[in-house]
């Protein structure tokens, strides 16, 4: 590995206060000038890190970044997974997602693996691992894990036989009055309270003027949401953010303390997420798509008001009206469930495809298919998987300017088009990328996928839990005896 380390990274710039909305005239003027002073721009620095190790707990960027070894470790860990939900054969949402993705890795690296969930009315996905065990309950009323059930689980199989390392539990599937006394424990947030106001936001300025406006009682609840937060945050001792904005947020905001705030980005398979001419011709070829179509947009996921599908909706049926070449030349694929998908069916099958719930390998074929992808979310929380599998693939995206977004995904044009989550700035980018054609189409979806592959990859996510599950399941008497895994040496990894 080279001795110095090409590290990208953002911060942020430009910051302007914004006050508006007498609705939320209680919330400080600090939010309103980090939700909309949260442009970023992104820049390239090199870090030298040939004079000395690093210590991984106060690492500032992104896990992903680094490079650990390929081989197995030395320690072999036995690790206990808490999680609302495993993903069942016909539905999966993007924490089940990361939670499958993330610890089939890990059993696969040799580690053992103790799953506490809940059952489902779905058969869930069980993989043939021995090494892979599961402890299933009955979730309460409202859908969540029974505390006192999994955790009278999770005694039993620590106490009667050889304990656990460490313990990992995937948002609040283990609650905090459970982890405040679990030094090993770490806890991966896929969204926290203090983003979804961003959502709220944008979607009251988006709101139908003849519909009821949001409360201010509601719009307080949120903050107080917040304040809840940032009280219990600190009974986990260990806290994984999914993104770089996150991952700020829980220091800046949250005040946790920089060496409990790890931020370890998505990973997607890149084995079967990955650039195939023959498999996209093939899926374009099946769903019989014209050959007079010159450009072919493309929509994933679940197609719901949240996820910025009215908004998508309405730019494209206004470009459909006012611009008939347009009209004639684009095609857009929409594949997920929801009810924006019978709503799109509207705009004309000439115009746009219902493909509906696709499994991974169609999906791969679906994103080989199209030109560009188009994320037009309006919930400001997490890493969305349909991202990533797209730049793995090899294609530009399109998304909206959230910060988790663009801090650590389009955070160059080269990668592709941001948007303010209007119709009109929607339908801008729409033209720009068919002015822009097919070539700088693949010119960008080559940079994508060459960040992708150093940062996106499930290898290197579970690379990165792994190291930091290893890091936190020491003491020091242990650090004596092994390797001590807390300390990042760039000739040994």
């Amino acid at each position: 590995m080279a001795k110095d380390q090409t590290l990208f990274f953002s911060f942020r710039s430009n910051c302007r206060v914004l006050v508006f909305l007498s609705a939320l005239s209680s919330i400080p003027l600090l939010y309103w000038s980090y939700f909309f002073g949260h442009g970023y721009s992104y820049i390239q620095t090199t870090v030298n890190i040939e004079n000395g190790p690093i210590n991984l707990l106060k690492f500032p960027k992104a896990w992903n970044h680094l490079v650990f070894s390929s081989a197995p470790p030395q320690r072999l860990l036995k690790i206990a997974l808490f999680v609302k939900k495993w993903p069942d054969e016909h539905h999966a949402g993007g924490l089940e997602r990361h939670a499958l993705i993330l610890h089939l890795a890990l059993a696969k690296r040799g580690h053992e693996l103790h799953i506490f969930t809940a059952n489902s009315s779905f058969p869930l996905l069980y993989p043939t691992i021995s090494n892979l065990h599961f402890h299933i309950s009955r979730p309460t009323t409202a859908g969540y894990l029974d505390q006192a059930v999994i955790w009278k689980q999770f005694q039993e199989e620590n106490t009667t036989k050889r304990g656990f390392d460490v313990i990992h539990t995937e948002s609040v599937g283990l609650r905090y009055t459970r982890s405040k006394n679990l030094n090993n424990l770490a806890v991966s947030w896929h969204g926290i309270a203090y983003e979804t106001i961003h959502s709220d936001i944008i979607q009251e300025l988006l709101r139908n003027t003849t519909e009821d406006p949001a409360s201010s009682h509601a719009l307080t609840e949120r903050l107080k949401k917040v304040i809840e937060e940032v009280k219990f945050f600190p009974n986990y001792a260990h806290h994984v953010a999914t993104s770089d904005h996150a991952g700020d947020v829980l220091k800046r905001i949250y005040m946790i303390p920089e060496e409990r705030v790890h931020v370890i980005l998505n990973g997607v398979n890149e084995d079967i997420f990955k650039p195939d001419v023959s498999k996209g011709n093939g899926f374009r070829s099946k769903i019989k798509i014209p050959e007079s179509k010159s450009l072919i947009l493309g929509l994933a996921g679940r197609l719901v008001k949240d996820k910025g599908h009215p908004l998508m909706f309405e730019a494209l049926q206004q470009i459909f009206k006012e611009n008939s070449t347009f009209r004639d030349n684009v095609i857009v694929l929409v594949a997920g469930n929801g009810p924006w998908g019978a709503r799109y069916k509207g705009l004309g099958s000439n115009n746009v495809m219902g493909l509906g719930p696709l499994e991974q390998d169609q999906l791969a074929g679906f994103y080989n298919a199209i030109d560009v992808f188009i994320n037009p979310t309006l919930r400001a929380q997490g890493l969305d998987h349909t991202l990533l599998e797209a730049i793995l693939t090899g294609k530009p995206l399109i998304a909206t300017k959230l910060a988790s977004i663009t801090g650590s995904i389009i955070v160059r044009k080269e990668m592709g088009y941001t948007y303010a989550p209007t119709v009109g700035e929607l339908k801008k980018v729409l033209y720009k990328v068919w002015e822009d054609g097919r070539e700088i189409l693949e010119q960008k979806g080559r940079f994508a996928r060459e960040r992708g592959l150093k940062l996106f990859t499930a290898t290197k996510m579970a690379a990165a839990y792994e190291r930091l599950f290893l890091c936190i399941s020491g003491d020091e008497k242990q650090a004596e005896k092994h390797d001590n895994y807390c300390i990042y040496q760039p000739q040994f990894n």
